[in-house]
């Protein structure tokens, strides 16, 4: 990994931590309050905000590994990559939650973790290339299980969000594997 794609990930995960710091001693805890409410006018601005925002210090903790984790994984293969993952997937999750989630308050970077999941699971079926495809069955064996998070089986965890994260990452990957093919 470059100097420069670790800083990249060390900056998204040092901003999780600053949000989270601020709420917690300045705002009290407050801030999570600017989520994303399903299908309300306010819940919009949590499309844009809610990655930054989490319920806790075990909810922040166990982002940031998985953003170190599946995040640093992606921006190996390129930043670009990286940053089209985040803008598409975290877009994904954001309005998909909005547009069909439960109404709850949903916050924390799982969709962004997801989106990176579901472009990792996704790169070797669209490129076609033994890399990808090895990269994508190496994700698959070892961390296969967290596609259990897209399932309604825990109350207070937003599988919405997860969801339709996944569902960004696949057409990250997508959008990726074809403009590939077209620059060729």
């Amino acid at each position: 990994m470059t100097m420069r794609n670790l800083e990249t990930i060390a900056a998204m995960v040092a901003a999780f931590w600053i949000v989270g710091a601020a709420d917690w001693l300045v705002f009290g805890g407050q801030l999570s309050t600017y989520g994303i409410q399903p299908r309300t006018r306010s819940g919009l601005m949590g499309i844009l905000l809610a990655p930054w925002l989490h319920g806790g210090m075990a909810h922040l903790m166990a982002n940031s590994v998985g953003m170190l984790l599946f995040g640093g994984l992606v921006i190996l293969r390129s930043r670009t990559h990286f940053w089209t993952v985040v803008l598409v997937g975290g877009l994904a999750s954001g309005l998909g939650t909005w547009l069909l989630g439960r109404s709850a308050l949903h916050v924390g970077a799982s969709g962004l973790i997801f989106a990176c999941y579901g472009y990792l699971l996704c790169t070797g079926w669209f490129e076609r290339r033994l890399g990808p495809i090895l990269l994508s069955s190496f994700v698959l064996l070892v961390w296969g299980s967290t596609l259990w998070g897209i399932w309604p089986l825990q109350r207070e965890v937003s599988w919405e969000g997860h969801l339709f994260g996944l569902l960004g990452g696949a057409i990250a990957a997508w959008l990726l594997a074809r403009g590939q093919r077209h620059s060729r």
